[in-house]
């Protein structure tokens, strides 16, 4: 089992970058494939980024290809996401969430956090 924390959200201007950090508890963190997802309000959760347990495969949404750089560090039990030349479009709740295997699918993650707001203005 594993429980993870967002961290790293707030308000920027357009073209302006933030790193979101989730903080992961559980020995086995390293097992896990970690994804990013976002929520905007009236929309569904969609998967923006993922990093399998070696950190060797990323996937990312195609609206944040070239912008946005996921990572992660095992023996920190934490993973990150560094969000370049953000859009308005990008304002939302942003979740991070665990679980074994790749998956872009928000309800095939069984780990999530509670979330940390990512506001861009223009």
């Amino acid at each position: 089992q594993v429980q993870v924390v967002e961290s790293g959200g707030g308000l920027v201007q357009a073209g302006g970058s933030l790193r979101l950090s989730c903080a992961a508890s559980g020995r086995t963190f390293s097992s896990y494939f970690m994804g990013w997802f976002r929520q905007a309000p009236g929309k569904e959760r969609e998967f923006v980024a993922g990093i399998s347990w070696s950190g060797s495969a990323a996937l990312y949404e195609d609206s944040v290809k070239g912008r946005f750089f996921i990572s992660r560090d095992n023996a920190k039990n934490t993973i990150y996401l560094q969000m370049n030349s953000l859009i308005p479009e990008d304002t939302a709740v942003y979740y991070c969430a665990a679980r074994y295997g790749i998956s872009r699918l928000p309800y095939e993650y069984k780990y999530w956090g509670q979330g940390t707001q990512v506001t861009v203005s223009s």
